[in-house]
């Protein structure tokens, strides 16, 4: 028979117990046990909710406190030497040091690197692996609760990042190639897979997505010998080595011939490689398909979806299929049915991670019973898919007609950089190294409870705004005191920088519990784009203005940028990316002229997440480099030469893309470099970036506050990529999520930081 699995489960909880639990233990609020107890209740309430769904192999080891790349790195004893790790298990301290680094006891050490995981939003801790690394098994967790399960009556699938995924994804701190060490990683391993084998597992679910990625000629041997390692290993257990997020292409060959016994593939993202992989799976083989998206929130297309489960059924039997996501459910919000106020019929549209186990039992319930049996379901998804197709909701005439009279001059900026500088130096007069911020200022319990009261009706709206405009004039005023040069008005209005703008948008509908994690207890709740997208009406003018209005110096605007509001909203499967893209460029373009209007000096618009949208595959990224350039100068190319556009990115390797940012024609970019210590601007080595940049001295995903002397040091080494007259001083993003606490200091060591460099040049000048 075709069973109904499943390859992840979200971990923060319907209301995010996790985070609250977690940022109380962070507090000294919560103790260790407390801490301990709300995850074994989650993780029991997801495992009970996937066996009453019926499901016939539920994940275990798919829960995490912080990230899964963080715990396969403690599973496996791979503690970078600055941790002063003895060896012996990893406790809680040492793990969250590695999240989000230490500054206690005299002790001041650096959290690891943090980037996207593929091309998601969330956020994974990145492996470091040092010159004589060495790997022993250091973590109980992953039996600890496939035995906590299996207590509790429920027999799981453990999870595990495969061992070529996990080199992949780290980094070596010399030129060596990571694949080199996999002959010592291998051993821990088959140790873990041996250990499991003995509890009496089953199935061992390992996560291989980097065999969708383009791989070298080493990475393709590891792949073979470590599957002829982990097969030896495995006992009696069978192995499903799960691929995702892409096609598997020129790597179907190597990994349908690998000695395991199941193998998953993504076809919501490629639903064309059925065929192939079909003709190419081994006789004794079983194969996982990924029919329903484990990344968008739409209703699954159940007749389509019943269609290619039997052409696999047909060609290898019932028995050798499962049906699964497409990916882990980590990457969409839990439950639809508390959205209690959501639109009824666009909600009706939408399935959340709960519901998409029914649409997997109810695909399997298909193919075992027939088609009769679930007719009720197929009937409904047939009526949902034509609703989608004709809705007057969905398509808006007027948006489509503006998309068509798009030309080719509204891309383009009337001159190039080196006179707009001029005139913007002209018109700003700004210092060498001037400092900024990246947009937010502390998000503070006043704030929230003042929106929260704002949005049940027990404060005016009158109220409201004073309370926000009160907090801008803090923010302002303290910019001033510390004597930053360009301020920002710190978005104390806004809730989410992608959110806020959704909100105000025509084309978007917003849930209230549908949060997603996107790393740690950072937890996101991605607007649901649902129909044709513009902008009704200003959105940011009146804050920014009443800022520039209590200031004489340049008051930054501050945008979302068309790609990156595409990226962190749940995004159609009706139309292209592309077409997404540019109806909300389109929409930004108008705010950019507002703003300008206004007499606003300086706008940001933020393209964060251009990298994470990057294709995968090497062959696809011509098309959206171009396109997503394109929406991104469709957006600030109507400003005059004097206005400067600023535009920021965070957490996400440049290297292969640095060209086509330079594209953009931001007058200045800000990036994030200081968790890894300026490595991320080699790419500004070979590649001479045209404009002004401003690489991050300050990481704020971590608590800890960096000294004044140890930004000049990251100045320096930024000085000796970028020309000084180009160079900007700035956090690595925005401040939202830290405490003013942390940020008064942290900021005025960074002023403190641009000022000595300042006069480092002023005085080599002078000699």
């Amino acid at each position: 028979m075709v069973l109904a699995t499943n390859l992840g489960y979200p971990r923060i909880g319907p209301k995010r117990e996790l985070k609250k639990a977690l940022e109380a233990y962070w507090k000294d609020e919560l103790s260790k046990d407390e801490l301990l107890n709300t995850a074994k209740d989650l993780r029991m309430a997801n495992w009970k909710t996937q066996k009453a769904a019926g499901l016939n192999h539920i994940p275990s080891n798919d829960f995490s406190l912080y990230d899964q790349i963080l715990d396969m790195s403690c599973l496996l004893g791979c503690i970078p030497e600055r941790y002063d790790w003895n060896g012996g298990n990893v406790d809680l301290d040492l793990y969250f040091a590695m999240a989000r680094g230490i500054q206690k006891d005299g002790k001041d050490v650096i959290a690891c690197e943090m980037t996207k995981w593929f091309d998601t939003n969330y956020h994974y801790l990145v492996p470091e692996f040092e010159e004589h690394q060495v790997f022993t098994l250091s973590s109980t967790k992953i039996f600890d609760q496939y035995q906590e399960a299996k207590d509790a009556g429920i027999e799981t699938r453990p999870v595990l990042v495969g061992p070529v995924t996990y080199l992949a994804l780290g980094k070596t701190h010399d030129e060596s190639d990571p694949m080199a060490l996999l002959p010592k990683l291998l051993p821990v391993y088959e140790e873990i897979l041996t250990r499991l084998d003995k509890a009496g597992c089953g199935w061992v679910q390992i996560d291989e997505p980097y065999l969708a990625m383009d791989l070298t000629e080493a990475q393709k041997d590891a792949y073979t010998q470590a599957y002829i390692g982990l097969n030896a290993a495995r006992g009696d257990m069978k192995l499903l080595v799960t691929t995702y997020f892409e096609g598997l292409r020129d790597n179907l060959e190597l990994a349908t011939s690998l000695p395991v016994q199941g193998l998953h593939i993504d076809l919501r993202r490629a639903p064309d490689q059925l065929n192939d992989v079909l003709s190419k799976l081994d006789d004794n083989k079983i194969l996982s398909l990924g029919l329903v998206d484990g990344r968008l929130i739409w209703k699954n297309n159940l007749r389509e979806s019943l269609d290619i489960l039997k052409t696999a059924t047909d060609k290898i039997g019932s028995d050798r299929v499962m049906v699964a996501p497409s990916c882990s459910l980590l990457h969409v919000p839990i439950d639809l049915e508390l959205e209690e106020k959501m639109d009824p019929q666009i909600r009706n549209w939408m399935a959340f991670a709960k519901q998409k186990l029914d649409e997997i039992t109810t695909l399997a319930q298909a193919a075992n019973e027939g088609e009769a049996s679930v007719q009720d379901k197929l009937d409904s998804s047939a009526k949902i898919t034509e609703e989608r197709k004709t809705s007057e909701r969905i398509h808006n005439k007027a948006v489509q007609e503006r998309i068509n009279s798009l030309t080719s001059e509204m891309r383009a900026r009337k001159s190039s950089y080196p006179p707009r500088a001029a005139v913007q130096q002209e018109r700003l007069k700004l210092p060498m190294y001037p400092t900024t911020t990246i947009g937010s200022f502390p998000q503070t319990q006043d704030i929230r409870k003042a929106r929260a009261s704002y949005k049940k009706g027990t404060m005016s709206e009158g109220d409201y705004k004073q309370a926000m405009k009160d907090e801008i004039e803090y923010c302002v005023r303290y910019q001033e005191k510390i004597d930053i040069d360009v301020l920002v008005h710190g978005e104390a209005e806004r809730n989410d920088m992608v959110e806020y703008f959704g909100e105000q948008l025509d084309g978007y509908i917003f849930s209230k519990l549908g949060w997603v994690q996107s790393y740690g207890s950072r937890c996101v709740k991605p607007p649901i784009i649902y129909g044709d997208i513009s902008r009704p009406n200003p959105m940011t003018v009146e804050w920014s203005t009443f800022a520039q209005d209590l200031t004489d110096r340049p008051m930054k605007a501050m945008l979302t940028g068309p790609i990156t509001i595409l990226m962190w909203s749940f995004k159609r499967d009706d139309i292209s990316w592309e077409d997404s893209a540019r109806q909300i460029a389109l929409a930004i373009r108008d705010e950019v002229a507002d703003l300008e209007k206004a007499g606003i000096a300086i706008i940001q618009v933020d393209e964060a997440a251009i990298r994470e949208g990057l294709p995968l595959r090497k062959a696809d990224r011509p098309n959206y480099y171009d396109w997503t350039v394109d929406c991104f100068k469709l957006s600030t190319a109507c400003v005059e030469d004097e206005t400067q556009i600023h535009t920021h990115m965070c957490y996400s390797e440049f290297n292969d893309m640095i060209e086509k940012i330079a594209e953009l024609d931001a007058d200045v970019i800000s990036i994030e470099t200081s968790r890894s210590q300026m490595e991320l601007l080699d790419a500004f080595v070979d590649f001479k970036y045209p404009n002004e940049i401003g690489p991050g001295v300050y990481d704020i995903h971590s608590p800890r506050i960096p000294g004044k002397e140890e930004m000049v040091g990251l100045l320096q080494k930024a000085a000796k990529v970028i020309p000084e007259e180009r160079l900007w001083v700035n956090p690595d993003c925005g401040l939202k999520t830290r405490g003013w606490p942390e940020v008064r200091p942290a900021l005025e060591n960074m002023v403190a930081a641009a000022k000595e460099m300042r006069n480092k040049t002023q005085k080599t000048k002078a000699a």
